[in-house]
């Protein structure tokens, strides 16, 4: 008898008993992204979560550190060691955000992630009219090379691992970290980390974007061309899934859309000039970890062997290095509650560990009271200890991807990856990921996930605990962290202090080569470390390119 008959033989008699006494809690179950979830998922016949055969399991899932590393990119992952623990902070000044990273590389983190406040993402400085209000609010605010210098006192820039959070004026923020290093006595050659850089998800889904669309991609080919030939440890960009997830969108969505836009990328690079397999090793990805464990879980793991594919087999990359998807993970910033945070500690530890069986690089975990207020020194430990815990208590990081073979993993791993293909070749008929974001493809998509599952919410249909059920009275008794305005008048007092010191007549010459430059074709990222090395802010380089470029203002769809 065939699995398949004994499997209806088992519907028939044992689950349609206990059916007759108790129904279940819904008529279909699915993920977040619309996938059924079978009652109990089987290797089927004509699926590919049939891995009963050799080439079956080899084309498939094959081995930690091989093609098409759906289990991991590393022969050993967490075996040999953890992941990189990289808690995402910064506020107020750099002597503020300075002494936060310094705690924490004190509490054990391992990595330094740096948000920047909103004046910094857009390229304003703190003294610009624009900027006004929001100086040291969301991040840590960074007008030149001499709040960078203080935001890395006492961090040695050549032992550290360090990711910005930073798009539109990435090549600027990056020029400043390789001329901080410098004056350490680093060799740049040396230097490890990432700049986010990906500007066709601020399009798309978050917004602090600057210049128009050609320009912003010649920005990240330069910064591509310079650190493959300069920096070549330094991850050039950090394609992001996450605040398409955080916009909205379904899982599916995420993986679909997030690799239309490395398409997008690659394209732009080999039209540039460059040569595949010399940047295609320094790319890297940064995911959202949702609430659905096991849906969390296979996304991570068909984009892995996506990604391999479409390097090997769309843009014939030739090394290893390049067909692997290395990505960090945060966990889900719009999953926080404000009603019960404590809840939000367990919310967290269930994303965190998706991300861990699912073989992140690295990761962040969200504080229990961001939802409400800038995270505390206490509840940024907790969410460290979270990782930690992880790491060293549970035993999950002891095996290689150890859900492999569970026929639900499995299944919706493929589901996941049939779906996300679905898209990207829907984006490839509109001509790329940056066509579709014009129409407004991407967009809408997102826009109309979020809406089903805010009505998911509303209607009950999906709860969330403390919100729409297991509501209680409660008064807020959480320590509070807030930043101080009269940091934004310091700042403005630094810059003024700055442009009374420096050298008027170099940073008139530099500026004016600056803009010469912007209207050729000459790689930029030298010139913007002349610039900032000779004391030129952020806000003057940006507002230069601006001169030149313009700035992109988005269509209503």
């Amino acid at each position: 008898m065939t699995l398949q008959n004994q499997y209806n033989k088992w519907k028939e008699s044992t689950l349609k008993k206990s059916l007759d006494k108790f129904k279940e809690r819904k008529e279909r179950f699915e993920t977040s992204a619309g996938i059924e979830i079978p009652r109990v998922a089987l290797p089927g016949e004509d699926t590919s979560t049939s891995l009963r055969t050799e080439e079956a399991y080899l084309e498939k899932l094959a081995f930690p550190g091989e093609y098409p590393y759906t289990r991991g990119v590393q022969p050993t992952m967490y075996r040999s060691r953890f992941w990189t623990m990289r808690q995402y902070a910064g506020f107020s000044t750099a002597e503020e955000s300075n002494k936060r990273y310094r705690y924490l590389l004190g509490q054990g983190q391992t990595g330094l992630s740096v948000a920047f406040d909103l004046p910094t993402q857009i390229g304003y400085d703190a003294d610009d009219p624009i900027a006004q209000g929001e100086v040291g609010k969301v991040g840590v605010s960074i007008s030149s090379i001499r709040d960078m210098q203080q935001l890395y006192d006492q961090i040695p820039l050549d032992k550290v691992s360090t990711s910005m959070t930073i798009n539109a004026p990435a090549g600027v923020l990056l020029a400043m970290y390789i001329a901080v290093a410098k004056r350490q006595g680093a060799d740049m050659r040396q230097l490890r980390g990432t700049i986010q850089n990906d500007i066709l998800k601020e399009y798309v889904a978050r917004g602090t974007y600057i210049f128009p669309p050609t320009p912003s991609m010649r920005l990240i080919t330069d910064i591509f061309q310079f650190c493959a030939a300069e920096v070549p440890y330094w991850n050039t960009i950090s394609i992001s899934g996450y605040h398409i997830r955080e916009a909205g969108s379904t899982a599916v969505q995420e993986v679909g859309f997030t690799l239309a836009n490395g398409i997008a990328y690659v394209e732009a690079a080999l039209k540039a000039g460059l040569d595949v397999d010399a940047f295609a090793g320094q790319l890297s990805f940064f995911f959202n970890a949702h609430n659905n464990l096991l849906e969390e879980v296979a996304k991570f793991r068909a984009a892995r062997r996506m990604w391999a594919k479409i390097m090997r087999e769309r843009f014939k990359a030739q090394k290893p290095s390049s067909w692997q998807l290395r990505f960090h993970t945060q966990t889900a910033g719009s999953t926080l509650t404000a009603q019960q945070p404590e809840n939000n500690v367990v919310r967290v530890t269930l994303q965190a560990l998706s991300a861990v069986l699912g073989g992140t690089q690295s990761l962040h975990t969200n504080s229990m009271d961001e939802a409400l207020w800038l995270p505390t020194e206490k509840s940024v430990r907790v969410a460290l200890r979270t990782q930690q815990i992880i790491a060293y208590e549970s035993g999950v990081a002891d095996s290689i991807d150890p859900l492999a073979g569970s026929y639900l993993i499995e299944h919706l791993t493929d589901e996941i990856e049939k779906g996300a293909l679905d898209y990207i070749a829907r984006i490839d008929e509109m001509g790329g990921a940056l066509q579709s974001i014009e129409h407004g493809y991407m967009q809408n998509e997102i826009q109309n996930a979020a809406y089903a599952a805010q009505q998911e919410i509303e209607s009950k249909a999906q709860v969330v605990v403390g919100v729409n059920q297991f509501q209680v009275k409660e008064e807020m008794t959480l320590e509070r962290l807030s930043v101080d305005p009269a940091i934004e008048a310091a700042q403005k007092a630094k810059l003024k202090a700055l442009r009374d010191t420096r050298d008027g007549g170099r940073v008139t010459e530099l500026l004016g080569k600056l803009k010469a430059a912007a209207q050729g074709t000459d790689n930029l990222m030298p010139l913007f470390i002349e610039c900032v090395e000779n004391d030129i802010t952020l806000g003057e380089v940006c507002n230069t390119l601006r001169g030149v470029w313009g700035e992109y203002v988005a269509q209503g769809f």
